[in-house]
């Protein structure tokens, strides 16, 4: 498969000022440490951990919406990450962004026809039949062409998500980054926008990086996924490898989170818990970033620990056919 996206050890760290008039620099978040990853041609990756691992800061590095501190993201023959806003434009119409939040992404002074049509005045395609295009993507994701002129505030939370698909996909994008599309909507809601997103996928030959704390949501739309802790990858692999088969600590409890409709299954299945709070990214632990909350790290033996404590676990393929972050993977069976 063609490569449509290609990461190569992004850094972000933003800095930490003391108060007072003269902020001086005392420290750094690291919300992205050497992130790699790769999006192919009308594949989902899924990008998914707890919240504050840095899953969206990744998902806008990826398209230089925030400067990153070091790292390459090449879209084609172009390091994204070395162009100015004035070189990234043109490529905008090509990479596209849905935000989490519906209604505040949306201007509500705006209708609907004229936010569909924004995109498309900008990039001066409006005169191309733009009027026309509004209301064909409108029918596209599910919306009635006779309502153009209403306001967001008079939608429903699912289909002011559906606009700002439409709005996304008005330029004819390759790549959508969905930055949790679907976390603030109700379940049924959530169904149907998930269907969309697929069925514009199959129709359209897009590439999604799909970004959710949701699993099961995930384990549905993705077809690899990459398993975030405190700015890090820790896992990535094809989805059912990852739900059958996952290796590291940190992947095995959030899976063993996920509810079991089989009430048998529910009791008589593993659940790991995690102990204690995410450390701080403004001071990470050293070595294995899991290591502080690892189940695994209580039964090592102590030269098995101070690996864990000393080095920092490369994203390799330990035998288990997919790459973990971690010295001691153990494919467990979870699902």
């Amino acid at each position: 498969m063609t490569t449509v996206l290609r990461v190569q050890d992004l850094v972000k760290h933003f800095p930490v000022r003391s108060r007072g008039v003269i902020r001086k620099r005392i420290g750094d978040v690291h919300a992205v440490c050497g992130v790699s990853l790769d999006l192919q041609e009308r594949e989902t990756l899924g990008l998914v951990g707890e919240s504050g691992c840095g899953k969206t800061t990744t998902a806008r590095l990826l398209l230089n919406l925030v400067p990153a501190t070091n790292g390459e993201v090449w879209y084609g023959k172009r390091n994204l990450l070395s162009l100015s806003r004035k070189q990234m434009r043109p490529l905008r119409r090509e990479l596209q962004i849905v935000f989490q939040d519906p209604f505040a992404s949306l201007d509500p002074r705006m209708t609907v026809a004229e936010l569909i049509a924004e995109p498309l005045r900008i990039h001066g395609r409006y005169a191309e039949g733009g009027r026309a295009k509004v209301r064909e993507l409108m029918k596209q994701v599910g919306l009635n062409p006779e309502h153009a002129n209403r306001f967001a505030h008079e939608f429903s939370g699912g289909q002011r998500q559906r606009i700002g698909i439409a709005r996304a996909l008005a330029l004819e994008p390759k790549v959508l980054v969905l930055d949790e599309p679907v976390s603030a909507l109700d379940v049924s809601i959530r169904a149907g926008v998930i269907n969309l997103l697929a069925d514009l996928q199959r129709e359209l030959g897009l590439s999604y990086l799909f970004v959710s704390h949701d699993l099961s949501v995930v384990r549905h739309v993705a077809d690899r996924v990459a398993v975030m802790y405190l700015g890090r990858i820790v896992e990535l692999a094809p989805t059912e490898a990852l739900f059958t088969r996952a290796a590291h600590p940190y992947t095995q409890a959030l899976i063993s989170a996920i509810p079991v409709p089989d009430p048998r299954k529910e009791r008589t299945r593993r659940r790991i818990i995690l102990v204690g709070d995410v450390p701080s990214p403004v001071d990470p632990p050293s070595g294995c970033r899991f290591r502080t909350r690892c189940f695994k790290y209580a039964e090592l033996s102590e030269p098995e620990k101070l690996k864990c404590v000393n080095e920092v676990p490369a994203l390799v393929d330990r035998g288990h056919g997919h790459p973990a972050a971690c010295h001691y993977a153990e494919a467990l069976q979870m699902l």
